[in-house]
């Protein structure tokens, strides 16, 4: 008996080792994880500035083109116009037809990288302006849909909303081959929007979506107008659903964060910046 007697004064002192160890081991294990979780937050952070820092250059790159166009190649071409039907000069129709051609296709362009019934007119007007733009005659029928009611965004959001729309619309026109395109603007609550895409085109394979890289400051250029599309939806942190398979249409939805301009504020300066 006297021999077990150390035995059983040094079982409490190991008990004691042993769950002191494990405790240690746990709390190390769960500092670990903290620590991948918040590398992992500030990698998600980085990479959300940095693709909020790509779309502002793009916007910027497209406005300052929009301008060039309008103030530099419009003015020359009105300028040759002027020239062209100088006294003394015989007309040409023809001439006069491409050159008033040159002048639309430059609006046209214009129009579309700045596109200025978004800043007067708000995000419905400018997406209506959108849908109209289509040919009727050969391309689909295309219609804009809207449920709710919706005031203006701050210019950022307003914006980028636009693009999401544009980007569905230019996917949808390029590659579904269908008849008819719905584009559905709902307002849910206040400050929550979702953008639907819908077509009976020839739709395509959602498996194809997984091959695709994750959104990221550098597109890509296999797939450029969806990473494009993952990406704005991304910087304004919001979800993107797809419903999709071949020749059963697509169907997309966007639900959107977005904040509200204070009712009664003046038209916002159209700048991704602001």
């Amino acid at each position: 008996m006297n021999n077990l007697l150390p035995l059983f004064l040094l079982t409490p002192t190991l008990l004691l080792l042993v769950l002191g160890l494990v405790w240690f081991v746990v709390r190390y294990q769960r500092g670990q994880l903290r620590q991948q979780q918040e590398l992992a937050q500030l990698q998600e952070a980085a990479q959300q500035q940095a693709l909020a820092a790509a779309l502002v250059a793009q916007e910027d790159e497209r406005q300052r083109i929009a301008a060039e166009l309008h103030d530099g190649v419009g003015t020359i071409l009105a300028l040759a116009k002027l020239h062209l039907f100088a006294p003394g000069s015989p007309p040409s129709p023809e001439a006069s037809a491409l050159i008033d051609q040159a002048v639309a296709e430059v609006r046209r362009i214009s129009r579309n990288l700045q596109p200025a019934t978004l800043q007067q007119l708000g995000l419905t007007q400018a997406l209506r302006a959108l849908v109209q733009a289509v040919p009727a005659d050969h391309g689909p029928e295309v219609r804009l849909e809207q449920e709710g009611t919706l005031g203006r965004l701050i210019p950022p959001h307003e914006l980028m909303v636009y693009r999401i729309a544009q980007e569905l619309l230019t996917n949808g026109l390029l590659h579904a081959q269908a008849p008819h395109i719905v584009l559905r603007l709902g307002v849910q609550q206040p400050g929550l929007l979702t953008l639907t895409y819908s077509d009976d085109g020839q739709g395509f394979d959602l498996a194809a979506l997984e091959e695709l890289p994750p959104p990221g400051p550098h597109g890509q250029p296999v797939g450029m107008g969806l990473i494009n599309l993952r990406s704005r939806v991304a910087v304004l942190g919001g979800q993107l659903h797809y419903q999709s398979q071949p020749g059963a249409g697509t169907r997309v939805e966007a639900i959107l964060p977005v904040t509200l301009l204070p009712v009664g504020t003046p038209t916002p300066t159209f700048t991704l910046n602001s």
